[in-house]
């Protein structure tokens, strides 16, 4: 069977339609079902203990001042600190057994035999479970007690500071402000145990795991779980009839003609363009140097090796965890977005020979704006958090709190713009492919994927700091979860195809239809697969076997990409000595294992219902984090960086040695990083929630564990390796820089590329629509 470019696209269409159908259907539900906060949260005698309004303030403190990054609220979140849900949960717990120890039989908790610890715990998780969120919450006497113990430990820990966790005096800027995040965080673990109406589970799906509270993974998690490896064999069997079905051409290995580098002109624009790798080489660098810091961090948790001590420096007031973290997260996207940004304005030169006008101002106008927004953005967090902004100006200007969005509103914005610019940029300079060809060409496949990008960032915009948890949850995953598996991957996909054609390894309508089979693949499994975040955080049972249906097929496109890489591969190894980019396709195999490996096996793993249920928010999703990271965007990012440079050095003064040192660096890093520490403490945490609840799996006492703690030393050469791979990788761009080819005109018949693509309708004697 072979399908025409024109049926591939209307099936693609067809799945983000219903993409956005089932999607928006889930934020109408989301906004319906979701658990609304309620009036007041009253004791046994009508007294007050929070009202709506407190725990509204006390969402915006834990977000102004960090604490998404420095633990997580129903799992979500950083790992270093606790998850203030189940810690509140399980604080709870402790102090309503004191008291109803203490009223029922006159002694401590910890001296009753075993039977009056049974009678204890039973009412104790009767009366939680037993509560009902409506307009006013009334607690019992057991409750209202531990409600008020709970809150003053929390102003204790997180104003007056807990060096041993890593929390300075003053993390939370005042005792109220401490209050009101314990009201927070107390509200999230209420509705965690509190049944839904018309259900036997809590709002939450019985998540954390407490037995002592009564929670406890419900049987939809096991049912769900083994319909998801029911759908994997059945998904996988049609996406291989799927892949072998339709004809698609395979990259020749004989008489290819693959144009050396040395004789492609470039226009002005291109070396606009290429400045944007040393800007991500830079943000690369200072990235990994703060990974490697955080790593520290769970070693020693007060200072780095003595040094700032030494100095006299408070390392853990100045550059506290949660702001490196913030730092942290935000440069990884940053980097490989500014690489993907230039690498989408190079390209289209190199297909057309076409030259906008001011095209290369615009682009300095736009790295200009990066710059602004980027430095805006980080200063931004830091003043935010360490409480320099005051009033509504901390989650414009300063730290929006919310993991991978940590960047006030404004900044924002100012990166939706970009991403606006972006688009017109390339479109200009695609301009007579688009004239030419049609709407599901290649050149118009890659203007829709960085469309996407900016179209699904505007979720990032449907919630303020007044919107409750859950639907903020709701929104903060459209962003991340919807780039990195669809609209990310639709745009790495089709620069990729772009690149192949210009370096004529594949012809532009087997590009084409390449690009789009695998967007469908990706769009069909990737998209709603967003659902495997919503399975805890507040939102409706019904989310569990959404979600294990389409977060198991994302595992299937991954495959398949993995295998084309391989097969690409392999003809380009017989293609010749004159193959000048194999370099960059050795990146281009390290990402697909990577992301077959990262999001692929691990992915799978974790995201199965049953394991997440006790495994969300430890190290294995650290380890799925990290080779996903590397494996989707990271290393892809950067072979397509040498490609780029490939073509800007001089002819005669390339040298590949000290990227091939990078490539190696970071790839034996990665691989120590994630399978010597990452994995294995995931693995012990796993089973140390298994056996004493989530709260213990996530708490210091864990992380301070012999064996944990010999494990997070012996990750930290994987992470000196990533370090020096960056290292290496930035001396090279730097260098390259003194070895780059003069800037030229632009020439008037285009480049040898070009002129081979465009000529495509005189050779064939067919319509470039055609197909």
């Amino acid at each position: 069977m072979e399908l025409s470019r024109k049926t591939l696209a209307k099936a693609l269409v067809a799945a983000f339609v219903f993409n956005l159908i089932v999607m928006g259907a889930g934020a109408y539900l989301t906004y319906e079902q979701s658990p609304d906060r309620p009036d007041r949260i009253v004791g046994p005698n009508g007294g007050t203990l929070t009202t709506d309004e407190g725990i509204v303030s006390g969402k915006a403190a834990f977000q102004r001042n960090g604490l998404m990054n420095h633990g997580s609220i129903l799992g979500n979140g950083a790992y270093f600190g606790d998850d203030y849900t189940a810690d509140a949960l399980d604080r709870m717990v402790v102090h309503m057994r004191t008291y109803v120890a203490r009223e029922r039989y006159g002694t401590p908790y910890a001296k009753l035999n075993d039977a009056r610890k049974a009678g204890v715990d039973a009412v104790v998780e009767r009366q939680l479970s037993d509560n009902t969120i409506d307009d006013t919450v009334e607690l019992g006497p057991a409750e209202a007690y531990a409600y008020r113990q709970v809150r003053g430990e929390y102003v204790d820990k997180y104003h007056g500071g807990a060096p041993e966790h890593g929390i300075p005096a003053g993390f939370v800027s005042s005792p109220d402000d401490a209050r009101r995040f314990a009201d927070f965080a107390l509200w999230t673990s209420l509705f965690s145990v509190s049944d839904r109406p018309g259900t036997d589970h809590s709002y939450t799906n019985e998540w954390p795991f407490d037995a002592g509270a009564g929670n406890d993974a419900p049987a939809s998690a096991m049912l769900w779980s083994v319909f998801a490896m029911v759908i994997l064999v059945l998904g996988a069997g049609g996406g291989i009839w799927l892949y072998n079905t339709i004809q698609l051409s395979e990259p020749e290995t004989e008489g290819i003609d693959v144009p050396h580098p040395d004789e492609v002109t470039l226009s002005p624009s291109q070396f606009a363009a290429i400045r944007f790798v040393p800007v991500a080489a830079l943000l690369f660098l200072v990235q990994t140097l703060l990974g490697g810091l955080m790593a520290h961090y769970y070693i020693e948790r007060e200072g780095f090796y003595g040094i700032a001590q030494a100095l006299g420096i408070d390392a853990m007031a100045t550059l506290p965890f949660a702001i490196t973290k913030a730092w942290h997260i935000d440069l990884a996207v940053l980097w490989i977005a500014t690489l993907w940004l230039g690498i989408g304005l190079f390209l289209p030169p190199l297909l057309t020979g076409y030259e906008p006008d001011h095209q290369k101002t615009l682009i300095h106008v736009l790295l200009g704006a990066l710059f602004v927004v980027v430095v805006g953005g980080l200063v931004g967090i830091w003043l935010g958090a360490q409480g320099y902004i005051d009033g509504s100006l901390w989650w414009l200007l300063g730290n929006e709190g919310l993991e991978y969005l940590e960047v006030g509103r404004v900044w924002q914005v100012g990166l939706l713009i970009g991403f606006a610019l972006w688009t017109v940029l390339v479109a200009r300079g695609f301009k007579p492919l688009l004239e030419r060809e049609s709407r599901y060409g290649l050149a118009h496949m890659i203007i829709y994927a960085g469309g996407s990008i900016g179209l699904l960032f505007t979720a990032s915009m449907l919630y303020t700091p007044k919107t409750s948890i859950v639907v903020t949850e709701f929104w903060r995953w459209w962003v991340v979860h919807m780039w990195v598996e669809g609209a990310f991957e639709f745009f790495v996909v089709a620069v990729t195809g772009i690149a192949l054609v210009a370096m004529n390894l594949l012809s532009r309508r087997s590009a084409e239809k390449a690009v789009i089979i695998e967007a469908l693949l990706v769009m069909g499994a990737g998209v709603i697969g967003v659902s495997h975040h919503y399975w805890w955080i507040g939102l409706p049972q019904y989310w569990v076997p959404i979600g294990s249906l389409f977060s198991t097929l994302e595992f299937i496109p991954l495959v398949f990409i993995l295998f084309e890489a391989f097969n690409q591969y392999r003809a380009y190894m017989t293609a010749g000595k004159r193959f000048p980019y194999k370099l960059p396709f050795m990146f281009i195999i390290a990402s697909g294992i990577w992301n077959f490996v990262g999001a692929g096996a691990l992915g799978f793993f974790i995201n199965l219902p049953i394991i997440n249920y006790y495994e969300h928010g430890t190290f294995l999703t650290v380890g799925h984090a990290h080779a996903s990271m590397f494996g989707a965007f990271g290393f892809l990012a950067l072979g397509m960086a040498t490609y780029l440079l490939r073509f800007t050095t001089k002819p005669g003064a390339w040298d590949a040695t000290n990227l091939k040192r990078a490539f190696w660096l970071l790839n034996a890093g990665l691989a120590w990083m994630v399978f010597v520490g990452d994995v294995p403490i995931g693995f012990l945490q796993l089973e140390t929630v298994f056996t004493q609840g989530y709260d213990a799996g996530r708490s210091l006492a864990f992380y301070n564990g012999d064996l944990v703690q010999t494990l997070f030393w012996a990750r930290l050469p994987g992470d000196v390796l990533i370090i020096l791979g960056a290292a290496v990788f930035g001396y090279d761009v730097v260098r390259k820089r003194f070895v780059r080819r003069e800037e030229t005109a632009a020439t008037p018949g285009g480049t040898i590329i070009s002129r081979r693509i465009l000529g495509e309708e005189a050779d064939t004697g067919r319509s470039l629509d055609d197909d």
